[in-house]
């Protein structure tokens, strides 16, 4: 039995409190919970009809779930108490605690020593609705309705009031949980998670992310959803730095860099979506399909307006509307008029409006080819003004073609409003799913294409995380010539150099080294915009004047071979995540890279697969690969350089790594290592 079940699927309920835990009875009732609802109230002697004991030792028996709505001091006592009792759970609402400063981080501590071993939500924290069972650990109205028989998808969220928004969708979603972390002080959103996911009536699960509770539980959540075939997406909170702040006041819980965030879900095989529409459509989608096994789609409509949307909405997108082949083309051309131009997205005309034998015939034609997912567009006209008899022959025969075709499809509205939700619902019930809105129905297709593609890869390595509660030391920045030295004895190919205190030295230096030659001032963390950097310096005279001018800048000067025949620059850099450990970033290097923001982020470790994915996906690779006839890149040699700075990272603990440029020659001749700022805990 998982550690939960008890709390999260419960036979009986215990419910603490005046106002908000009489609610708690009152939703129960209301929802047709089977088991026992056991109010706890010190005078009253029935709450809603049911009556109320005056303690936890007066309840007829150990309750499995018991949601404690009173203060934060009485909080600690009861939860304590029901520990003793041998109850299955509590859901702690009170707030005050670690979001609330000093006192209510002690006071904290004393509900976690009170509840020991027993499963705690929260505390800040609305609670638990199951919807498949009827249990409503959940003190406000909602606006969910009881799952009767089949699956619906379990919501996870640490806000209370979004929670309850997404209760009030009218979208044709089916709920069979929804539930609030809180402050995570116990049982975080990981193991929650992993507690709904286990029901076989949850087909997919959301998750609404403030703060990540466990690098190590999410993974363990990511690889049990895989292994059980039902797609998680998510909303995590975090891209600007005001969310973050707000995050730490509200849950005290540690959101992690966004970049590094995003990495994350992605290497896990959870979509992250932007936006609650788009989340709950992404949702709905993969609750009827499941995760999508490619990219490749096709639309149909009535309308070239709407063909045209949907062409350009996949731009910017990893989605396609492939073109149909000669055969293809044929097949769908012969069941349409000869002023029907056929392509994909297809325009069908009104010539067959209303005549569902010949929609049928075109839409089956046209769902025979392999995409991974059919749309259809469609807006439902306004019941109280119009009528939809018309738009059933089209929802007929295109529910025909796809069950002929065992194929899988979406009905998208353009615009939200112009889907009802009794016929989203009917979608559902039917295996189609109802999109509402264009840009929210791309979003989900993407969410589902890259769950589907991440699942198609090997599982990925455990996150070198950071350890929870580790005490970072002093930090010191070597010199880049220190620097480099450590990286060369590490395999990287570096430029020889040489570091020199006089002009003198600096020439008798060059001389060894061969011209042309790099100067550079020694302890100048961005040298570019210091004016601390001399290249391409080709005779004696040019790197005296040179380091006689640097030698007052920094520590030292240091003398270095140039690097010739560059094709390209890249940044590879490091830091330490306080959540995820080191995290690699890979993009345009050079002296523009904050202007130009073209990176990828990966978690260390990464495989060679994951890097080169990342590399392609700049927008610079063009230029590695031998851009309008330019000589091409040394690629493999840049992915082999990458690796090792990332292995190099890992096995030094280091606070930060910056390598810009990375200079990527000619193919054959290397990446060698032009710069690099280097910190590091002290040893």
């Amino acid at each position: 039995m998982h550690r939960l079940e008890r709390l999260l699927r419960p036979r009986s309920i215990a419910v603490f409190g005046g106002s908000f835990a009489a609610n708690v009875v009152q939703q129960c009732r209301k929802m047709g919970f089977a088991g026992e609802v056991w109010p706890v109230h010190p005078s009253k002697a029935e709450v809603h009809g049911v009556q109320a004991y005056r303690g936890v030792d007066d309840l007829p028996d150990v309750p499995d779930a018991a949601f404690v709505g009173v203060n934060r001091m009485l909080t600690i006592d009861i939860v304590r108490q029901l520990r003793e009792r041998g109850a299955g759970g509590a859901i702690c609402f009170a707030a005050g605690f670690l979001e609330a400063g000093a006192e209510g981080a002690r006071l904290q501590d004393e509900l976690l020593a009170a509840a020991a071993d027993m499963p705690i939500i929260g505390p800040n924290c609305y609670g638990l609705i199951n919807y498949a069972d009827g249990a409503l650990l959940w003190p406000d109205q909602h606006g969910g309705e009881r799952l009767s028989g089949g699956r619906g998808v379990a919501i996870l969220t640490q806000s209370s009031n979004i929670a309850i928004n997404m209760t009030m969708q009218k979208r044709g979603l089916p709920l069979a949980y929804v539930m609030t972390a809180g402050n995570q002080a116990q049982t975080g959103l990981s193991e929650l998670a992993l507690g709904l996911i286990e029901d076989e009536r949850v087909s997919a699960l959301g998750l609404h992310i403030e703060g990540f509770d466990s690098v190590e539980g999410f993974e363990r959540l990511a690889a049990r959803a895989r292994d059980l075939g039902k797609p998680i997406v998510a909303m995590k909170v975090g891209r600007s730095e005001q969310a973050r702040a707000g995050t730490l006041s509200h849950t005290a819980s540690l959101a992690g860099s966004d970049a590094a965030s995003d990495a994350f879900l992605r290497r896990l095989g959870i979509a992250r979506l932007d936006s609650v529409p788009a989340f709950l459509e992404a949702l709905k989608l993969v609750h009827v399909h499941g995760a999508l096994p490619g990219n490749r789609l096709s639309s149909m409509s009535c309308s070239g307006g709407e063909a045209s949307v949907m062409a350009d909405s996949v731009e910017g997108r990893n989605l396609v509307f492939p073109a149909l082949g000669e055969a293809h083309r044929e097949r769908v051309g012969e069941t349409l008029g000869p002023l029907v131009a056929v392509a994909n997205p297809l325009d069908y005309h009104t010539f067959i409006w209303n005549d569902e034998e010949a929609m049928r015939n075109t839409f089956s034609a046209m769902v025979s080819g392999d995409f991974d997912l059919n749309m259809l567009v469609l807006d439902f006209p306004r019941s109280d003004r119009c009528s939809d008899a018309d738009w059933q022959p089209t929802l007929r025969a295109f529910e025909t073609a796809l069950t002929t075709n065992a194929a899988r499809g979406a009905v998208v509205a353009s615009m939200p409003e112009n889907m009802p939700e009794a016929q989203a619902q009917s979608l559902v019930a039917r295996g189609i799913a109802p999109l509402f809105g264009i840009e929210e129905a791309m979003e989900a297709a993407q969410a589902a294409s890259a769950i589907g593609a991440a699942w198609g890869a090997p599982p990925p390595a455990a996150v070198n995380g950071a350890k929870r509660g580790e005490a970072r030391g002093g930090r010191e920045t070597l010199d880049e010539a220190s620097a480099k030295l450590l990286l060369r004895e590490a395999g990287l190919r570096v430029p020889q150099g040489v570091v020199v205190h006089s002009p003198a030295d600096a020439v008798r230096a060059a001389e060894n080294l061969g011209y042309p030659i790099a100067l550079k001032a020694l302890g100048v963390a961005h040298k570019s915009e210091a004016g601390a950097v001399r290249l391409n310096l080709a005779t004696e005279q040019a790197v005296e004047d040179a380091a006689r001018d640097l030698l007052p800048l920094g520590s030292g000067v240091y003398v270095e071979t140039m690097i010739a025949g560059g094709i390209a620059e890249l940044i590879v850099g490091i830091v330490h995540d306080p959540l995820f450990g080191p995290v690699m970033t890979i993009g345009t290097g050079g002296v523009l890279v904050e202007l130009l923001q073209d990176s990828a982020t990966l978690l260390l470790p990464a495989l060679r697969g994951e890097i080169e994915r990342a590399l392609r996906g700049l927008k610079m690779f063009p230029l590695l690969d031998g851009y309008r006839g330019r000589p091409k890149a040394d690629v493999r040699a840049a992915i082999d350089a990458i690796r090792a700075i990332a292995a190099f990272a890992l096995s030094n603990d280091l606070e930060e790594l910056d390598i810009n440029p990375l200079i990527v020659c000619a193919e054959g001749k290397g990446a060698w290592v032009a710069d690099a700022l280097m910190v590091r805990r002290k040893q």
